[in-house]
């Protein structure tokens, strides 16, 4: 079996080595060949010189490749392009990786039963999570990029996070790669790259192994501990829905042409933040409001033509 570990990254030359290290330390049967692939996203830093350090260091283990169209989902279909594995593992450039995760997240593809798989990614606190932080529930985290269904092994019925996840190649080859309308850019912070691609396997019929014993480690640091980005996180989020799921068709619509349903819907939301008294579930009320209205906003533009 073979593997590429593909890491994308943009400007984060100072933080790309711990995540570069702790793929070095990657404990994998001899048997298997792997190779960790850095994606260079137009960088103006000294992420070639880190990624040459490294491939000095490890000859034969990592890889560069540049990658001048601004936007992740771009650097992740050139880094699928240019993958040697016959499986494609995925990591971000700021995180640190078990020394077991690439083989235990790898491992379930080998009997062509599962298609990808997902492993657990746990928060690295970095500072005291603030008190108006809800720290339960299934995506309570997700603007932290955590992915935990707990400890027990299993099919995988939703999709994985995109920082910690594996497809057989050829599933790139049957379904497309990642949406280039979706996935950062310097103009944009809209995500679900990720997720609308595992959705999409998983809508084809596909099969996905959720393995949690593949662990990532994903830093939270102060500056993503801020009430405006869990907010923008949201807000982004409602608008990346419109992108993958659109509108529904046939409805009433305003003026604007802003579906009804979804001013309804932004209305009982906003009724039930305004009233709510406890800090943390007022503010996780606060952020369905903004997912709701980033909904809004995206079904505005697609209504007047401007989404971009």
């Amino acid at each position: 079996m073979n593997i590429t570990v593909i890491v994308c990254t943009y400007n984060r030359c100072r933080m790309l080595p711990r995540a570069l290290e702790s793929l070095a330390r990657s404990r994998v049967a001899s048997s298997v060949e792997w190779e960790v692939l850095v994606v260079d996203n137009n960088s103006r830093d000294d992420t070639p010189k880190v990624a040459a350090e490294f491939m000095r260091r490890y000859p034969g283990r990592f890889r560069y490749l540049f990658e001048g169209q601004p936007g992740k989902s771009h650097a992740l279909n050139a880094g699928i392009q240019d993958a040697t594995g016959e499986i494609v593992a995925f990591a971000d450039d700021d995180v640190v990786v078990d020394e077991r995760w690439l083989e235990q997240l790898t491992k379930p593809l080998l009997d062509g039963r599962w298609i990808g798989s997902g492993g657990r990614i746990l928060p690295d606190w970095q500072h005291e999570p603030p008190p108006w932080l809800v720290l339960e529930g299934r995506y309570a985290l997700a603007p932290l990029a955590a992915f935990d269904l707990g400890t027990e092994p299993g099919e995988l019925h939703e999709p994985p996070f995109g920082t910690s996840m594996a497809f057989r190649k050829d599933a790139f080859t049957k379904h497309g790669g990642f949406r280039t309308d979706l996935g950062p850019h310097p103009d944009s912070q809209i995500r679900s790259e990720d997720t609308e691609f595992g959705r999409r396997l998983l809508d084809a019929g596909e099969r996905l192994w959720y393995e949690p014993s593949a662990i990532v480690f994903h830093p939270v640091a102060a500056d993503r501990l801020r009430r405006s980005y869990f907010l923008d996180w949201w807000f982004d989020k409602g608008r990346a829905e419109i992108r993958e799921f659109g509108v529904r068709p046939d409805v009433r619509r305003t003026a604007s042409g802003i579906p009804l349903y979804l001013i309804r819907t932004l209305i009982k939301q906003l009724v039930r933040w305004v009233v709510t008294v406890e800090p943390k579930t007022r503010f996780a009320r606060k952020t369905a409001v903004w997912q709701k209205a980033g909904q809004i906003a995206e079904a505005r533009r697609y209504t007047t033509g401007n989404a971009s």
